[in-house]
């Protein structure tokens, strides 16, 4: 048995600047991601993919239509009872979905053990029991020699880390990151990238992840969608299987200068641009 979320038939719309106009983010927009999945959502700046992820979150509601995240046995299920549909609708967060955000969000007043272990101190759980679990996932993240450490005292990559620690130390079913690589350097992107499929390899956790970079992407995705600009659709699906060759030994690199991975990213490419001139 596996978790599913469901996306089905979901809109958006926000009221526009004169009154009584409306503005639509998302259009019609189906999606399914089961246990195991890593999804990454592609597309040109205002095509909503961030509105997506705040629906996954909870943060916001869908206009019309309905997410769900439940049980499943075998395979995803492609229809529900309604008294189903009922129990399983996302109505707001949870700890079944942990969220990272571009930016790391972490509380300058506490140190690095003590953000990670934050929310398990919400919930109520006893302090040595928190500590031990979040320690756990600073191991996971390598930064198990930092516990003690200021916020302010780490780099940008490390607190990075801390923030995806702190998501995993909760449990969630789901993971949804909301561009989290967008603002560090090259070398240390590249090196969080490699962390993060490694951290999904062992927790076969749902991973949604939001980019604009094509090669992140490719790298990253079990499967990967293309969003159109606004209304935001998907328009484009393809299954990828890079990221598993990396988990399967293959060096990064390697990967990425792969000719079938360079086809692929010029064909995404493509897309993307002829999206934009589209809406220019």
């Amino acid at each position: 048995m596996g978790q599913c979320l469901k996306i089905h038939d979901v809109s958006v719309h926000y009221p526009g600047q004169q009154k009584g106009q409306r503005v639509t983010a998302l259009a019609g927009v189906n999606l399914e991601i089961a246990s195991g999945d890593f999804v990454v959502a592609l597309g040109a700046s205002g095509c909503g993919k961030t509105t997506l992820l705040n629906l996954m979150a909870g943060f916001i509601q869908p206009s019309s239509g309905l997410i769900t995240l439940g049980d499943f046995h075998g395979q995803v299920p492609q229809h529900t009872s309604a008294t189903a549909q009922l129990r399983d609708q996302v109505t707001g967060p949870g700890t079944e979905r942990g969220v990272v955000f571009q930016k790391h969000a972490l509380l300058p007043w506490l140190n690095v053990l003590d953000n990670v272990a934050f929310g398990l101190k919400l919930r109520g759980m006893p302090s040595a029991e928190r500590e031990e679990r979040a320690r756990h996932f600073l191991q996971l993240t390598g930064l198990a020699d930092f516990a003690r450490h200021a916020v302010y005292q780490l780099s940008g990559g490390m607190q990075q880390r801390v923030g995806i620690a702190r998501a995993l130390t909760n449990d969630p079913q789901m993971l949804l990151l909301d561009e989290p690589l967008g603002a560090l350097d090259a070398l240390t992107r590249e090196r969080l990238q490699e962390l993060i499929l490694q951290i999904w390899q062992r927790t076969e956790k749902m991973m949604f992840f939001i980019t604009h970079d094509v090669e992140e992407a490719l790298f990253m995705a079990t499967r990967l969608i293309i969003m159109s600009p606004r209304p935001g659709r998907i328009t484009h699906e393809f299954p990828v299987d890079f990221g598993r060759r990396f988990l399967a030994g293959q060096d990064a690199r390697t990967v990425k200068s792969s000719p079938d991975f360079i086809a692929l990213r010029e064909q995404v490419l493509g897309i993307i641009h002829g999206d934009e001139e589209s809406a220019a």
